[in-house]
C-alpha cells in the first residue's frame, strides 16, 4: 500500500470558517509525481434514524447548495471535543423534539473522501419520548413521519437524494427487520 500513499510537502490555508476551513495541500506521490489537492476540514457530523411505531422522523428543509427542500435523517455538525453519542442526542432532540431512550451506533462512513474530511457517524434511536424542540436559529424545519416501508421504496425511487439519510437508513435496516 506504500505506493498508493501520499505525502504532503506543502500546505496552504484558503479559508477558516465556523463549520468548515479550505486548505490547498501540496503532494508527492510515491512515484516521486507533485500534485495538489484541495480539501475541505469539517469536523464530522452525527446522522441519526429516529424510529417511532414503524415510522421515521425525518426533517424538511430547504437547502441552499442543492437549491430546494430536501426529506432529510435528523444530523447536525459536532461541537468541538464533544462525543459522538452526546452529539447524537442533541441533535435529535434539538430537531426533532424527541429523546431517545436507546441510542445504537450504526458506523461511520465519510461523505466525499477526494475532497472533504468529514465523516459522519451513524446511529439508530428508538424508544423515543418527547422533549423540546429547538432548532438553530437559522434552521427552518419540519418534522415528517414515514413508514419505514414507505421509505425505502421513497430511496429506490429517487425521491430521497440526501446522501447521509441513504446511508443511514441502509445501515439501520437490518436492525429493523
Amino acid at each position: 500500500m506504500e505506493e498508493l500513499k501520499e505525502e504532503v510537502i506543502a500546505s496552504e490555508e484558503i479559508f477558516r470558517g465556523r463549520i468548515l476551513h479550505l486548505r490547498v495541500d501540496k503532494v508527492r506521490l510515491a512515484d516521486g509525481t507533485v500534485s495538489h489537492r484541495e480539501i475541505v476540514e469539517h469536523r464530522g457530523a452525527v446522522c441519526i434514524v429516529p424510529v417511532k411505531d414503524g415510522h421515521v422522523l425525518l426533517v424538511r428543509q430547504f437547502r441552499l447548495p442543492a437549491g430546494k427542500v430536501l426529506l432529510e435523517a435528523p444530523a447536525g455538525t459536532l461541537e468541538s471535543g464533544e462525543p459522538i453519542e452526546e452529539a447524537a442526542a442533541r441533535e435529535l432532540e434539538e430537531e426533532t423534539g424527541y429523546r431517545a431512550g436507546n441510542l445504537l451506533f450504526l458506523g461511520a462512513f465519510y461523505v466525499a473522501p477526494g475532497y472533504s474530511s468529514e465523516k459522519i457517524h451513524a446511529f439508530l434511536a428508538t424508544e423515543l419520548a418527547v422533549g423540546e424542540a429547538h432548532a438553530d436559529h437559522d434552521e427552518r424545519l419540519q418534522l415528517v413521519l414515514v413508514p419505514i416501508e414507505d421509505l425505502h421504496q421513497r430511496i429506490l425511487r429517487g425521491e430521497i437524494e440526501d446522501a447521509k439519510t441513504i446511508a443511514s437508513f441502509f445501515m439501520a435496516l437490518p436492525k429493523l427487520a
